[in-house]
């Protein structure tokens, strides 16, 4: 191995969902293009979901973790381990007290114990390079101080929007200068910034007009092919000739499955004939809410609820089925929102059903070429989308996606994007 990487990752396994995908996959072949990685990270405190089984994609022998722990909410209650999600109320009312006192992020704690570890690992090992990916983003303030001290080359990664992020509350429009003020100091000390699709970049340069195109590189989620591998169903026959369609992943504000029901639930008022042989599938988190609106619609007979599983498990059930489904509600610039989830659906090969805005996740369903898309909240063409997708199944005429454009999201192949850049900086410093 000729390089060395610090990656700075609140979100890591063992933690779960969907926040933690990206890093471990880049973590898991760094290895292969030459990288050896230390991984600082947050503890096993309380949070959603765990899974350990991702900690046996790691190679050890050129990867090392380590954990901080702080006096951020998670790790002052971390004796409770696995914690319910609060419902939508509860979890907007949380929002805003935690964006009032805390700025940019409630991480601010463990980011700051985080920076300690991270001077006391680069004063005892040689590294190439820094790379940090948020949110949070309190640890994106702390890297740009480490590659002020050590003068290292800097790669920061957006998952999602710092500024203008979907969730962001801003309780004054003095915090909202802060945290746009502290997203500018940072990406000024950045070599590199990689988002996961055009919008954040176009965002990005629109807000920023100081970075050039070549400073934001965009690095799409993907699908790593050795679990498809792994996930795939020893009988591929749909034994009960149901249509099964399937849903993996969290539900919230943005993200709900109320107009699907309420879709199907005309479906099976108007052609009960077809409800009959359609089964939905929900892997995740599905939350009590949407539990009881199952119920009220008279939906149960029609559901099949799995909860959270372990990665491999959850796509063993996705592999399974026929359709997969996503949606993404309309909001504040919710045409950026890149969920990892639909790059896995790619890698599957299946139909996608997208209830989508326009924007980034609609752009990349388009491209792959076997989507069925609708409007996010358009009951009656969900219903009608359903209708039309049964009939496919039926007459085995379900549509077949762009194999290219599925190879261009394969995790090895972007991670090798990845530290093609990462080499080039390290020589451009050196």
């Amino acid at each position: 191995m000729n390089f060395r990487v610090l990656v700075i990752a609140y979100y890591f396994p063992p933690k779960g969902l969907s926040g933690v995908q990206r890093t471990l996959k880049f973590v898991k072949y760094f290895p292969h293009f030459g990288w050896k990685s230390t991984v600082i990270t947050s503890g096993e405190n309380a949070y959603y979901a765990y899974d350990h089984s991702l900690l046996n994609e790691i190679d050890h022998e050129n990867t090392k973790i380590l954990r901080v722990e702080a006096k951020e909410i998670n790790s002052l209650i971390k004796s409770k381990k696995q914690v319910k999600m609060p419902g939508e109320f509860i979890r907007k009312i949380l929002s805003f007290f935690s964006s009032l006192f805390f700025i940019p992020d409630n991480k601010v704690s463990w980011s700051s114990k985080a920076l300690k570890a991270a001077r006391e690992e680069m004063n005892t090992e040689k590294y190439d390079l820094i790379y940090v990916s948020g949110p949070p983003f309190s640890s994106v303030e702390i890297a740009s101080i480490l590659k002020k001290e050590f003068n290292k080359p800097l790669v920061i990664d957006y998952r999602d929007l710092w500024y203008g992020n979907h969730f962001a509350i801003y309780p004054t429009p003095i915090h909202k200068i802060l945290i746009k003020n502290s997203e500018y100091k940072a990406l000024k000390s950045a070599d590199l910034v990689t988002v996961t699709n055009r919008r954040i970049k176009e965002f990005l340069k629109l807000n920023y007009p100081f970075l050039r195109f070549d400073d934001v590189l965009i690095v799409s989620h993907g699908f790593d092919s050795e679990d498809i591998e792994k996930a795939k169903p020893e009988v591929t026959a749909n034994e009960n000739k149901k249509l099964i369609l399937t849903y993996s992943g969290l539900f919230y504000e943005y993200i709900t499955p109320k107009y699907l029901l309420k879709a199907f639930s005309l479906l099976k008022t108007e052609l009960p004939e077809i409800a009959a042989n359609i089964e939905l599938r929900f892997v995740g988190i599905l939350r009590k809410a949407n539990t009881k609106m199952i119920e009220k619609l008279g939906l149960k007979e029609n559901v099949k609820e799995y909860g959270y599983l372990e990665h491999i498990e959850a796509l063993k059930v996705i592999m399974e089925s026929d359709v997969l489904w996503l949606m993404v509600g309309h909001g504040r610039n919710n045409d950026t929102i890149s969920s990892g989830k639909l790059f896995e659906y790619f890698g599957t090969g299946k139909p996608v059903l997208g209830c989508l805005p326009d924007g980034a996740l609609k752009s990349a369903l388009e491209e792959y070429g076997a989507g069925y898309l609708t409007k996010p909240d358009d009951i009656n063409g969900i219903k009608n989308a359903l209708k039309r997708i049964y009939e496919d199944f039926k007459s085995s005429n379900l549509p077949v996606p762009n194999s290219e454009v599925i190879g261009k999201y394969d995790r090895k192949s972007l991670t090798g994007v990845l530290t093609n850049k990462f080499q080039f900086l390290v020589r451009d410093i050196e």
